[in-house]
């Protein structure tokens, strides 16, 4: 396969050009091609040229220019015949003799049913292997080489077990099943090409079938998009005098996106006199990599930096030093992950954020990837995962940890879903090649929830417990920082109480139901905002729950990796007397 287009100097894409070699080999003669198969495939033609064209067309018209049949089908659309009209011509004669059907007369008649399609697909594979030819004048076989090309295959073979997948579905599994392992069909050279997205949407004996072969088709990587956007460049002189920037940092920025949406924002700026700068390009790729992954990731596009944290101070102390690896290249030296873990309100997302906003690479938060329909929620985390690869460098957010990565083993409450999520998670948090790359932040107030094994070593390397103030200092300190945040001017802020326990969260609400009540006052007589804030400070009453409180600090304390992070009173505990005391609140609570 596209023996003929290499011999006369054409370079393929990588996946193409592995493609043709196990194809060559004899190996296989079924492949599964996933990933971003919406995108243009680029390779450079026997004069020189770089080309580009939709998959699709790459593949009749480049990879399958040798064959003698190429026909397409998909659910939408029915099958098309790409090439070999006469041949197929010819075999639908004999088919509609044997079924008394008129699909000679007219192809398009065919029904687009899987299980009447492929049922004629199956009988074109038998044709086509067993075609015999008058060669000086004896009848020898000889196979034609009949290429299949199945678009949107999850509507075909979609995934579930062997009893969800019944009937028409079942039928379909099976032929593609038997076109991949059958040897007469591979001796014949018949080849047929499957389509999906998402690898995880097939019916797993398709893609986990030995017989086949897994091509992934990768967004493209920064110094790919550069070549991309000196070619659009070139050929369109109006780009080039919108861009306010060179296409090395235009790519760089835009890194995550395929290169259909990569021209349509540049084309969209220059077609409608927009200039292309760091703002434009900020906007549009956030725009558009939420689009790619149907707002599963959301940018965290943050203006504060570790500075505006009040407290916790190791911590920042250390995400700083990291933060200075990374902008040395230093990656052998960055953890896997992190672990924020500690009681609510005491700033998790907050240090987050505002780590975000000096880290100096992009920064996303997983939003509800779950979903109802089988095989959805796996196939939005290979959606997310192929994002995160192509970003090159990126920090990753998981807000409610205990919550969002499943358990290796759910107890079959939701038909193994969570144990899947939690192994697809596994893998990919466990591949070093990722360090200092793809940066995980799992957050929790509970993370004797999250599973032990996502948890250790090589994954989430950095266990970071979050406290509440400890001392005055510290609690005027953060009650400063909260009303920065609330617009309250910190000469209005009375002395808060020594209460034990008070954190950020509750700060907030005090701040906030001062406002309300100075608001609400008649205008005669009113009081001064720091004369209302001190009666509602004095009459606000903490969190009732003292007990899960006390609970989740201790799992916090549990969890800690490392004892500067700990306060005085935690410091010198054991782990035998942490777990004494998280035994004893068990009971109470």
């Amino acid at each position: 396969m596209a023996k003929k287009a290499a011999a006369k100097g054409i370079a393929l894409p990588e996946w193409a050009d592995e493609m043709r070699k196990v194809f060559r080999s004899g190996a296989v003669t079924q492949f599964l091609i996933h990933g971003a198969i919406f995108d243009l495939v680029p390779f450079t033609g026997a004069d020189g040229k770089t080309k580009l064209m939709g998959l699709k067309q790459f593949l009749e018209d480049v990879m399958l220019q040798p064959f003698d049949v190429v026909v397409r089908y998909d659910r939408a659309t029915g099958i098309r015949i790409s090439k070999g009209i006469k041949e197929v011509h010819r075999f639908l004669k004999s088919y509609d003799e044997f079924n008394q059907t008129a699909y000679a007369k007219s192809p398009a008649s065919i029904p687009r049913q899987p299980a009447v399609a492929m049922f004629v697909l199956d009988r074109l594979v038998d044709w086509c292997t067993q075609h015999s030819a008058i060669v000086d004048n004896k009848l020898v076989r000889k196979p034609l080489r009949l290429a299949i090309l199945i678009d949107y295959v999850q509507f075909i073979a979609p995934r579930g077990d062997s009893l969800q997948v019944s009937g028409t579905y079942g039928k379909s599994v099976i032929r593609l099943l038997d076109w991949a392992n059958d040897p007469a069909v591979a001796e014949a050279n018949a080849l047929t090409i499957l389509l999906t997205e998402n690898l995880s949407d097939v019916h797993s004996s398709i893609s986990s079938n030995p017989y086949s072969a897994k091509l992934h088709v990768k967004l493209p990587a920064a110094e790919e998009l550069h070549a991309f956007v000196e070619l659009l460049e070139a050929r369109d002189p109006k780009l080039k005098k919108h861009m306010k920037m060179g296409a090395d940092v235009i790519a760089q920025r835009l890194v995550g996106l395929s290169r259909v949406n990569l021209r349509n924002a540049l084309m969209f700026a220059a077609r409608n006199g927009i200039n292309i700068d760091a703002e434009y390009l900020a906007i549009k790729r956030r725009e558009l990599i939420e689009k790619e992954c149907r707002g599963l990731l959301d940018f965290i596009e943050s203006d504060t930096t570790l500075d505006d944290v009040a407290g916790h101070t190791e911590a920042r102390k250390w995400l700083r030093e990291d933060t200075e690896l990374l902008k040395r290249g230093m990656l052998r030296s960055i953890p896997m992950g992190y672990l924020f873990c500690g009681r609510i309100g005491t700033g998790k997302t907050w240090l987050t954020t505002c780590w975000a906003g000096e880290i100096g690479i992009p920064c996303v938060v997983f939003k509800n990837f779950r979903d109802k329909w089988q095989g959805s929620t796996e196939g939005n985390l290979e959606k997310i995962f192929e994002i995160l690869h192509a970003l090159g460098q990126v920090m990753v957010f998981v807000d409610e940890a205990d919550q969002a990565t499943g358990k290796r083993d759910s107890g079959g409450t939701d038909s193994g879903l969570s144990g899947r999520v939690y192994a697809m998670l596994a893998k990919l948090m466990s591949d070093t090649r990722n360090r200092g790359k793809i940066i995980w932040i799992f957050a929790t107030s509970r993370p004797d929830l999250v599973e032990v094994d996502l948890k250790r070593p090589g994954r989430l390397d950095v266990h970071i417990p979050l406290f509440p103030p400890q001392n005055d200092d510290e609690r005027a300190a953060l009650f400063k920082a909260m009303a920065r945040k609330t617009g309250v001017p910190t000469r209005s802020l009375p002395k808060l109480p020594p209460t034990e326990g008070l954190g950020g969260n509750e700060m907030e609400a005090i701040l906030v139901r001062a406002r309300r009540v100075f608001d609400l006052q008649p205008k005669k007589g009113a009081k001064s905002f720091k004369e209302v804030l001190k009666g509602v400070v004095k009459d606000f009453r903490p969190m009732a729950h003292t007990a899960k409180l006390k609970y989740m600090d201790l799992v916090a304390v549990k969890e800690c990796t490392d004892t500067l992070f700990l306060p005085d009173q935690y410091r010198d505990l054991t782990q035998d007397e942490v777990d004494d005391m998280i035994a004893g609140l068990a009971r109470r609570l």
